[in-house]
Order: C-alpha cells, then sequence, then structure tokens
C-alpha cells in the first residue's frame, strides 16, 4: 500500500509557512481523498480526520516543539491506531515444537505464504518443515515442493490421499520424532465461502491441535476482510492473520483497517512475490513510511536477517554526515541484495519525502551496476576523499570503469546530493527525539 500523495501533502505542509488552520485543512482534506482512494471505510476515515483535525486546532504541543513539527506527532500516532495502535505481534514461538496451521480463501496465496513463513523462521534459526495438506488443487503439493526445495526446507505430502486430515496428523509426526522446531500446515482454501473455511479449519484443528492457526487474507479484498476476520476472530481466539500481496493493490489500507477493527491480531505482511518479501507488521513502523518519517530499526532488522554487511553503525555513520565512497559502495551492494530500491529507500528517514513518484526499477538497476563500476576504478585517495576527484582523476576512472565521463560526474553529483541529505536527516532526527514523548516507534 503506498500513499504517495500522503508523503507529499506531508512535505508541503512542512515547507508551508502561511495559515497554520489553512494548512492542516487541506492536508487532512489531502489524507482523506488518498484513504479513500486506498479503500479504506469511509466512516473510518471522517472519524480519522475529525479526530485529527480537532487534536491539531486544540492541542498544545510540547515546550521546544512547533506546532507543525507537533502536527506530524498527531498525524502519526492517529493514523497508527487506524491500522491496529502500538501492539506488537509476538512472533518468536513461546516453545517448540510450535504447530501453525495456515487457513485461507482460495486465491489468497497462502502456500507462497507458507513458504515465506518457513523461509522467515529457517532465517532466525528454526528447524522448520512443510506440510502439503491442501487435497483440493491438483498442483497443491508440487508449488509447495518446489518453493521448498528453493529454500532448502523439507516438505512432507502424501500425493494421490484425499484425506487432508490424515495428511495433517501424519505430517506433524514425522517433523516432530525427527526434533523440528516449527511445523507449518498449508491447508485448502475455499473461494469466498467463509463459512465453509471456517468448518474446515476447526475439523483440522480439533485433530491436530496446532498451537496457532494463522489466517491469509489477500489485500485485494479490501473492506470484505471485516467480515472474514470477524468469524475467524470468533471462531479462534488463539488465531493472528497476514495480509498478503500489499505491494501491488489500492484495497490494501481497506483490509488492513478492516481487520485491526475487529481487534485480530495482524502477525505478517506480504510486500512482495520474492520468497522474502515478508514483514512483521508493526503499525507504528508503516504508517511511519505511508508520511516518509522511515523505518530506521525496519531497515536494520531487514539488513540483520538477510546477513549483509551493512550495520547499525553505517547507518548511523550516514546519518552523521561521515560518509565516503566506501559507504556508498556498500550500500549499493546491500541495496541490490535487499530488493527493489524504492522500498529500501522508504525505509529511510525523510528520504521517503524527496523520492519521484515513479522509479523505474531496471534503469535504477543498470544505474547502480555502472556506480559499483566507477568506483571499484578508484584510488583508496579518492575512495576516502571523493572530493579530490578532478576532470583528470574522472577521466582515467571512466576509462578504468568502461563508462562514459559524464557517468562518473553523475555518481559524483549523487554524492554531492547525498551529503547534503545527511545534514536535512539530521535536522529530522533532531525532531523526531524532540517528539519522543509523544511518539512510538
Amino acid at each position: 500500500m503506498v500513499l504517495d500523495g500522503v508523503r507529499k501533502a506531508l512535505a508541503n505542509f512542512l515547507r508551508g509557512r502561511g495559515d497554520y488552520e489553512k494548512a492542516v485543512k487541506t492536508f487532512v482534506k489531502e489524507l482523506q481523498k488518498e484513504l479513500i482512494k486506498a479503500d479504506v471505510n469511509v466512516k473510518l476515515v471522517l472519524e480519522l480526520t475529525k479526530r485529527i483535525r480537532e487534536r491539531a486546532l486544540e492541542e498544545e504541543p510540547p515546550p521546544g516543539v512547533t506546532r507543525r513539527e507537533w502536527f506530524i506527532n498527531i498525524v502519526y500516532e492517529e493514523l497508527a491506531k487506524l491500522f491496529g495502535g502500538d501492539r506488537k505481534p509476538r512472533v518468536k514461538p513461546p516453545r517448540t515444537p510450535w504447530i501453525i496451521l495456515l487457513v485461507g480463501l482460495q486465491g489468497s496465496g497462502k502456500t507462497t505464504t507458507a513458504g515465506k513463513l518457513a523461509y522467515y523462521y529457517k532465517l532466525e534459526g528454526y528447524r522448520v518443515g512443510l506440510v502439503a495438506a491442501d487435497t483440493f488443487r491438483p498442483a497443491a503439493y508440487e508449488q509447495l515442493r518446489q518453493l521448498a526445495e528453493s529454500i532448502g526446507v523439507p516438505v512432507y505430502g502424501e500425493p494421490g490421499n484425499k484425506d487432508a486430515v490424515k495428511i495433517a496428523i501424519n505430517g506433524v509426526k514425522y517433523f516432530v520424532e525427527r526434533g523440528f522446531d516449527i511445523v507449518i500446515i498449508d491447508t485448502a482454501g475455499r473461494h469466498h465461502r467463509e463459512d465453509e473455511l471456517i468448518r474446515e479449519m476447526k475439523d483440522i484443528a480439533e485433530k491436530v491441535k496446532p498451537d496457532e492457526v494463522i489466517l491469509v487474507i489477500d489485500a485485494a479484498i479490501g473492506q470484505q476482510a471485516y467480515n472474514v476476520a470477524k468469524k475467524f476472530h470468533e471462531a479462534t481466539p488463539i488465531g493472528s492473520i497476514i495480509v498478503t500481496k500489499l505491494d501491488g493493490t489500492a484495497k490494501g489500507g481497506g483490509a488492513l483497517s478492516a481487520v485491526a477493527v475487529t481487534g485480530a491480531q495482524i502477525k505478517f505482511i506480504g510486500t512482495g512475490e520474492k520468497i522474502d518479501e515478508l514483514e512483521v507488521f508493526h503499525p507504528t513502523r508503516f504508517v511511519g513510511r505511508i508520511l516518509g518519517i522511515g523505518d530506521l530499526e525496519g531497515l536494520v532488522e531487514k539488513v540483520r536477517r538477510l546477513k549483509i554487511e551493512f550495520t547499525e553503525k553505517d547507518v548511523e555513520e550516514f546519518l552523521s554526515g561521515k560518509i565516503n565512497m566506501r559507504l556508498v559502495y556498500k550500500q549499493l551492494l546491500s541495496i541490490r541484495k535487499m530488493g527493489p530500491l524504492r522500498k529500501i529507500l522508504q525505509m529511510i528517514p525523510g528520504l521517503s519525502l524527496k523520492l519521484p513518484l515513479e522509479i523505474d526499477p531496471r534503469e535504477a538497476e543498470e544505474r547502480m551496476k555502472k556506480w559499483l563500476a566507477i568506483i571499484d576504478s578508484m584510488t583508496y585517495e579518492e575512495l576516502d576523499k571523493p572530493e579530490i576527484i578532478d576532470r583528470r582523476r574522472i577521466r582515467r576512472i571512466a576509462l578504468g570503469a568502461g563508462v562514459r565521463p559524464e557517468d562518473v560526474r553523475e555518481l559524483i553529483k549523487q554524492y554531492e546530493a547525498m551529503k547534503r541529505l545527511t545534514r536535512q536527516l539530521r535536522k529530522r532526527r533532531d525532531l523526531l527525539e524532540k517528539l519522543k514523548l509523544g511518539i512510538k516507534i
């Protein structure tokens, strides 16, 4: 779910010097438009923006904080409440073995999510096994087997057997006896028949007795997620929810807000098609990205999970202005491993407010390849002090990298822009420090 209009409106609000009340009114109108476009329930949107408007005009900011700075805090808090508040889902199993039963409507991406979930827990150091208990779709076992093979996780299945309950029982027994920590059971979905889904879930759950039942919901169903989540939550209070396909749907806001209203816990969100594009859902982080405040904690966590040599210390150096071509090189390598460029840049505090609304992934990838080659052609002195690179050095570097001098100049220009950005980020970080009492990140 991407609300570029909200980030743009917030950037305009922060830059504004005119009448405060008029600026609040303009921003609230833009927020209403963007949330309704994202399929959030109209009544919820009106209630939310009413609270924001009232607080913005009535509350006095703490000492040392301007009204415009405090307004960011108000919007942040109220949006976070809309998507579930500051509740942090329990992700690590309290004990092992831990049995997870995945259920969902047909087409919700449940089998793919089973693979993503297995990969997530494997990276956390758990021994994970998958059970193919979807006997409804003929290709379900093969799909799960291929996914499991690609991430190095074993899968248990009984092709030809139509008894899903029996397969689930046998699969759990198979992995538990072999000392596995987490067992994930993939089950058959139903096509928009919530009652039938609940009955099947209860049937398998009664026999297998899983430790956790997770409902997988496709973000594209929008506000209809309310009915599905409500019935599920009432049927199994121990359950949690994964919302998938948030990368490509305009209805993501509708699904997330609808689920949050039921009180059910959203544990993960699927943010793309790749096996590693599954994130723990923190409403406050999610809202931080929407507003362009950023998600530095999320960025560092993702780097750690993917075992990339790009540390929290590097982030601190970047934010402190200690930047050279060595750090730029490390960042480029990290970004290429971590996934879509725009998605990663949105995690960096303040930067998403300055991004163009559209970035061509192929063009960005080609440019990064050139920049890496250019940096490889620099001397140690040039890496540490890019400021010394003159016209003569540019020609030499371009020749060594097999690129045009214009490409080298473009990288240097980007480097200089990045240095300017670090100064702005320091100011923004100081602002967040001021608002610490009001913002829970």
